[in-house]
């Protein structure tokens, strides 16, 4: 998340004061990042530092202002303008979860999975009935209408991430099911017992005795081998109080 951009983004809109910039930043994504003014007061800092950002005096309060500059409306509109880089994405816990839980003594990683998607089913549903709520106050013409297209927006986001983490969850599942049943062992007869001095020669070689079928999509050697079940959890995805 970028406190940075987020408020000169805010900041555009005029000079403001620390506490009144989490304040907005949090009315305009509806606390789903809540902000603490340390880490404003030092964002802002570091953004005079920078150049982004200059001092503007006090309001009538004592409260001391804060300004965009001309550098910072640059870096804004870039910021804007530059897509979110997806390259290099953020550590995802629940998939590092997985990765961990594959194959770790005592853990039954369906239940994990299971455990997981209640969870996010519960916040799939608290999401949408925040949304409902948005869309009601926005029909209605409450106050503070910007605000609310933009709580939307972010619930809507929220929303579709956590569908996408439930369709995952669900193809986690199904794949370590698959690669549970996908490798079968069958026992391939040896030669007849025989008591002439070339049995030890014609006895057949130390794991030859069982032939390896694998099914589709089975890792190299048995079930949960290096590049089944690791490699397919490696490729996975990933509220306002009003």
């Amino acid at each position: 998340m970028s406190i940075r951009h987020g408020l000169l983004a805010l900041l555009e809109h005029g000079p403001r004061y620390g506490s009144q910039l989490r304040t907005e930043f949090e009315s305009r994504t509806g606390s789903t990042w809540p902000l603490n003014v340390g880490q404003v007061y030092t964002t802002l800092g570091r953004l005079e530092r920078d150049g982004l950002v200059t001092q503007n005096g006090e309001d009538g309060a004592g409260h001391a202002l804060h300004a965009i500059t001309d550098a910072g409306r640059t870096e804004l509109r870039t910021w804007f303008e530059r897509p979110v880089d997806r390259t290099s994405p953020a550590r995802d816990e629940l998939a590092i979860k997985l990765a961990m839980a594959v194959g770790a003594p005592g853990v039954d990683i369906r239940e994990v999975i299971q455990s997981q998607r209640r969870h996010t089913v519960k916040a799939m549903q608290d999401y949408t009935r925040l949304k409902a709520q948005a869309i009601t106050a926005l029909e209605g013409g409450d106050a503070h209408e910007r605000d609310d297209v933009a709580w939307l927006l972010v619930l809507e986001q929220l929303i579709f991430q956590t569908e996408a983490e439930a369709r995952w969850l669900d193809h986690c599942e199904s794949r370590l099911i698959r690669l549970s049943t996908a490798v079968t062992v069958t026992t391939t007869p040896g030669p007849p017992a025989t008591t002439s001095g070339s049995a030890a020669a014609s006895a057949p070689e130390p794991g030859r005795g069982a032939g390896v079928r694998r099914g589709p999509g089975a890792g190299t050697g048995g079930v949960g081998a290096g590049g089944g079940s690791g490699g397919a959890l490696r490729g996975g995805a990933a509220g306002r109080t009003r």
